[in-house]
């Protein structure tokens, strides 16, 4: 990881940010708490941001396990995190949407659509298994941790603020947010799978 500055640790939190999806995230939370009090609704978007930051953090700190249990290069993996990448950018591009339980059902969302797969899906979850993997030391660890914890609290501002985004941007403006996020996250899949590569492509002449 990069030398700690503000600049930096802004720069991740942003980037993890819109790993998360928050359109998405925000749409599934305002179509499934419709008809909930205000308190029921702020503790619902305390649950999945809460959720969202203590998944990131145990797969940051113990996902480089899996490396080592499978036996894939960190190269290897970055490749194929930029390709899940550019899968959820597709989906958001095109409003693809994921199930979701009966909002009248009673179902706790807070943690399962909100928080998994919507909130850290398959993108997210790659990315902080990469990110962990190349933390070096207590530093690379502490930026990891608090940029995770700055886009986890990101993500329950927007939550809690659901309804005046609602009626300040409405639908179009959500759905506008969701294209520009899918854009963002075309770009860093581009970057993440062009890193892969150069890596692979050094390691294999120096074979």
């Amino acid at each position: 990881m990069e030398t700690l500055t503000v600049a930096y640790v802004c720069s991740l939190a942003v980037k993890l940010y819109a790993l998360m999806t928050p359109p998405a995230v925000l749409s599934a939370f305002i179509s499934h708490t419709r008809g909930k009090s205000s308190l029921a609704r702020y503790g619902i978007a305390c649950k999945a941001s809460l959720a969202i930051f203590i998944t990131g953090e145990l797969l940051f700190l113990f996902g480089s396990g899996i490396f080592a249990i499978f036996g894939f290069t960190l190269d290897a993996f970055r490749i194929g995190v930029g390709l899940l990448l550019f899968l959820t950018a597709i989906r958001l591009m095109n409003d693809e949407k994921q199930p979701m339980p009966d909002p009248h059902s009673g179902a706790d969302i807070s943690v399962v659509p909100l928080a998994i797969p919507l909130g850290m899906g398959p993108s997210a979850i790659g990315t902080v298994m990469v990110l962990g993997a190349t933390a070096r030391d207590t530093g690379d660890i502490l930026t990891g941790t608090i940029c995770l914890f700055l886009a986890s609290l990101a993500m329950a501002v927007l939550l809690c603020l659901a309804d005046p985004v609602q009626r300040l941007i409405g639908k179009t403006g959500i759905a506008i947010m969701a294209k520009l996020t899918a854009l963002l996250l075309s770009a860093i899949a581009a970057q993440v799978i062009f890193t892969g590569i150069k890596a692979f492509l050094r390691h294999y002449k120096g074979l």
